[in-house]
């Protein structure tokens, strides 16, 4: 099931996209898509309901981010080799885990707010998967167990905070994190590990990548976390990104206000908004 949450800001109403691409209201069934209603329970609740029997949505409502209030928002680092070696980076022996305020997160068609301070903000084209279940010290083999699903994160990165602030990464990811549109349920992507991905900027090609291309996988990811911590419904892990971001550039144009981005994922659907000076 394709998830969504569509209406004005903090008065969004949980949907689904049913198999001619409507948009179909879930309210009378669930409140919102939250840490309190991603879990199993719902999981079997929605895939007994005919969408076809519920009521439309226009579809020019606004879509906002497909999960609410998140748990935590956790990232990955250099996860992909040719970003790796595009960044001139060295390849991690264990993964690089950091966090993108969970404030941040927003609709995949919102504007992207720029601060007048942010001179280096780059992109980055991820794929995110959705926690359902809690767990520690959970065996790689049962990790899909603890999934609800997965969506598109742009991992915005603002490179003068990351780099040149002190080195905590926080500050200079949590600009924006674009979530969305849709949360889809693991049942309905026929390999999370074959998931082609990409980011235009501008009308212009610049990121594509495929998630067999990790150099640690989702399941792998989800067992190494919760080795350290407790994993709870509603967390976000978002999964690093691939080459050409902006700062690999010999001479990196940054995002500045004007600039339209696009990305898309196979299965996640896509987003895409503009960048405005905040």
């Amino acid at each position: 099931m394709k998830l969504l949450r569509v209406g004005e800001l903090g008065k969004e109403t949980v949907a689904a996209l049913d198999s001619n691409n409507k948009i179909r209201d879930l309210s009378d069934y669930i409140d919102d898509l939250n840490p309190k209603t991603l879990n199993e329970e719902t999981l079997i609740k929605l895939k007994k309901i005919d969408l076809s029997n519920l009521k439309e949505i226009n579809s020019k409502t606004r879509i906002g981010s497909c999960v609410n209030n998140p748990i935590d928002f956790l990232a990955i680092g250099l996860n992909y080799r040719n970003h790796i070696f595009g960044s001139k980076s060295k390849e991690p022996t264990e993964p690089i885990v950091f966090n993108k305020s969970s404030g941040c997160i927003q609709g995949a068609k919102d504007p992207i707010k720029k601060p007048s301070s942010a001179n280096k903000m780059d992109y980055e084209c991820e794929i995110c998967v959705v926690i359902s279940k809690e767990g520690k010290y959970i065996r790689e083999s049962d990790a899909q167990d603890y999934v609800f699903g997965y969506c598109i994160v742009n991992d915005i990165s603002e490179r003068s905070w990351q780099k040149e602030r002190g080195g905590q990464w926080i500050k200079g990811k949590s600009i924006a994190g674009p979530a969305g549109p849709y949360l889809v349920t693991k049942d309905e992507i026929e390999d999370v590990n074959n998931i082609n991905f990409s980011l235009d900027l501008n009308g212009e090609r610049k990121q594509t990548g495929n998630t067999k291309d990790m150099i640690f996988n989702f399941n792998y990811l989800i067992s190494y976390i919760s080795q350290f911590f407790t994993l709870y419904p509603g967390h976000l892990i978002t999964t690093g990104t691939s080459e050409n971001t902006l700062f690999e550039s010999d001479n990196p144009i940054f995002l500045k206000a004007g600039d339209k981005l696009h990305l898309k994922a196979d299965f996640l659907g896509e987003q895409k908004y503009e960048v405005i000076n905040e």
